[in-house]
């Protein structure tokens, strides 16, 4: 079981930096695939970006590519979601998910579906004002 709390939301202006933190219980946290995810109001649940277990590899979806950073600390059974350059256009509920380790390799695609994920967050608000 794994239990996720995200933090560090709020509201900015557009082209403001936020830093999300996403704090896991769990001694097998090291083994998960983390991914966030966003949603804005009337719109479907869209992907932002995802990382391996190791902290080696990760995957942004095009549209914060280049403006997101995303990293963990396993030390700590935290993740991180840096970002930069915002836009109102980034105002949404994002959550954190961490999917089980069911693949010997990383692929970006595979955790770019929210249904590979097993536990997630209740989500933090970020809005971007214009």
């Amino acid at each position: 079981q794994v239990q996720l709390v995200e933090s560090g939301g709020g509201l900015v202006q557009a082209g403001d930096s936020l830093r999300l933190s996403c704090a896991a219980s769990g001694r097998t946290f090291s083994s998960y695939a983390m991914g966030w995810f966003r949603q804005a109001p009337g719109k479907e649940r869209e992907f932002v970006a995802a990382i391996s277990w190791n902290g080696g590899s990760t995957y942004y979806a095009d549209s914060v590519k280049g403006r997101f950073t995303l990293s963990r600390d396993n030390a700590k059974n935290t993740v991180y979601l840096q970002m930069n350059s915002l836009k109102p256009e980034d105002t949404a509920v994002y959550s954190c998910a961490a999917a089980p380790p069911l693949r010997t390799y990383f692929s970006g695609s595979y955790y770019s579906d929210p249904y590979k994920y097993t536990y997630w967050g209740q989500g933090t608000q970020v809005t971007v004002s214009s």
